[in-house]
């Protein structure tokens, strides 16, 4: 079975786009998924729609008019975006998994309520006449989850029989704009979590401060050139966020300008210039990562290893910093390319991973508080639906090397083949 993903993370840095293949006949055998990458690539935003995607992720309100043309315009781009990847694989997948662009995260006392992410699947069905898989998230929250991370589950499949024979727990982190922890116990289950911003402020800032010319800290270079105000960064850490019990899940309508303004004011850190500004952020994100972690794993021997992945490990400012406090409690930071997967399309991978599973009736886990769930909403293609007979869950990942030619493919399967290991639990 060949399945692609589309998404566009919080940064709404561009659409990441992966074609994979499930197996040579699209079957499980001895409890293990066997995933190949076919294509990958990120496809840019029109400059004016990705502005309009931050404007309404930072409050900006729409009428009915305005947030009917924004949804229709965003599938259309989701569209486009499969319809080229469909080109340059060479290959028509058999399910297309569109996990949209959201725009909100309802949190209220402490649990999610309800999520949005926009981007009609109707273009994609329509362009393509492949079956959707989208709204992806929402089956879960109503279960009592938090919608959130979704990441949970590919870890377990992943890295479940990896810390069992280990005998050793691990962690994982993915820097989108939030940054979300996943712990890999030492009996292979996972807790999941949401730490706090990842590169979202740190981005908005940059933002703000280049007049929207640029969207990030390119190479980490201004936090390079700062320094650290520790009264900020005090106040930042003091966000009830960071102490609330898991599980728990946030987004930018959490950490945005307004609370970096603010947390300005009370701690006096007026006329702080920007590369100061970004290095604060910087250490924000990475000591509410760290300390994420080692609050978590309270009660049991912390992670040997922090595995890295999204965005951020390409600013080498954050993930030095990652490394140092890492060091202090014995945890080792690499990059999930170190395990084959490339760092900018693991997410890619998770979601064509979750539609496999949901194609073939098989629930996800994201928590233990919340039962799993198959999640998603199925949109016909150009026939009707014909499922396959479901498959037993507690499936792992086996990632392979793609034998097929193309700069994407050589970029994101680093690794001939990693073994996992037997079914999760």
């Amino acid at each position: 079975m060949i399945v692609l993903s589309l998404q566009s993370g919080t940064s709404a840095d561009g659409i990441d786009v992966a074609v994979v293949e499930f197996g040579a006949t699209g079957e499980v055998a001895d409890g293990r998924v066997h995933l190949t990458v076919l294509h990958a690539e990120t496809v840019d935003w029109e400059a004016g729609l990705r502005a309009q995607i931050l404007a309404v992720a930072a409050g900006e309100a729409l009428d009915a008019g305005a947030f009917t043309r924004l949804t229709t315009r965003l599938g259309q781009a989701f569209a486009e975006a499969a319809a080229r990847s469909i080109r340059a694989s060479g290959v028509t997948p058999d399910l297309i998994v569109s996990h949209g662009q959201t725009v909100y995260h309802w949190v209220e006392s402490g649990h999610a309520r309800g999520t949005l992410q926009l981007g009609d699947p109707a273009w994609i069905t329509e362009r393509t006449g492949v079956p959707v898989l989208s709204d992806v998230r929402m089956a879960d929250i109503a279960a009592g989850g938090e919608g959130a991370p979704l990441m949970a589950a590919f870890d377990r499949a992943w890295l479940g029989a990896v810390a069992r024979a280990a005998h050793r727990s691990l962690a994982t982190v993915n820097l989108g704009g939030i940054a979300n922890v996943q712990l890999i116990g030492a009996d292979g289950d996972v807790v999941a979590f949401d730490s706090g911003p990842g590169n979202c402020l740190i981005d908005a800032v940059v933002d703000r401060h280049s007049r929207g010319v640029d969207g990030f800290d390119d190479g980490g270079r201004l936090a390079a050139a700062g320094r650290v105000h520790d009264g900020l960064l005090e106040q930042l850490l003091r966000h009830p966020y960071f102490a609330a019990p898991t599980p728990k899940s946030t987004g930018r309508e959490t950490f945005d300008l307004a609370l970096v303004d603010a947390a300005i004011i009370a701690s006096g850190a007026f006329g702080l210039g920007v590369h100061d500004l970004v290095a604060t952020l910087t250490e924000l994100t990475a000591r509410s990562v760290v300390e994420a972690v080692t609050r978590e794993s309270a009660t049991t021997p912390v992670p040997a290893v922090l595995i890295c992945s999204g965005g951020g490990t390409l600013n080498p400012v954050l993930l030095a910093r990652l490394a140092a406090l890492g060091a202090e409690h014995g945890i080792a930071v690499e990059s999930s390319a170190d395990r084959g997967i490339d760092p900018a399309f693991k997410e890619s991978l998770m979601f064509a991973f979750l539609g496999y599973c949901s194609w073939h009736g098989v629930p996800f886990a994201l928590a233990r508080e919340a039962p799993a769930r198959v999640l998603g909403r199925l949109s016909a293609g150009a026939g009707p639906l014909r499922l396959p007979e479901p498959l037993a869950a507690g499936t792992s990942v086996v990632i392979e090397r793609s034998e097929r030619g193309g700069q994407h493919i050589e970029r994101v399967e680093r690794v001939a083949r990693i073994e996992t290991g037997g079914g999760a639990p």
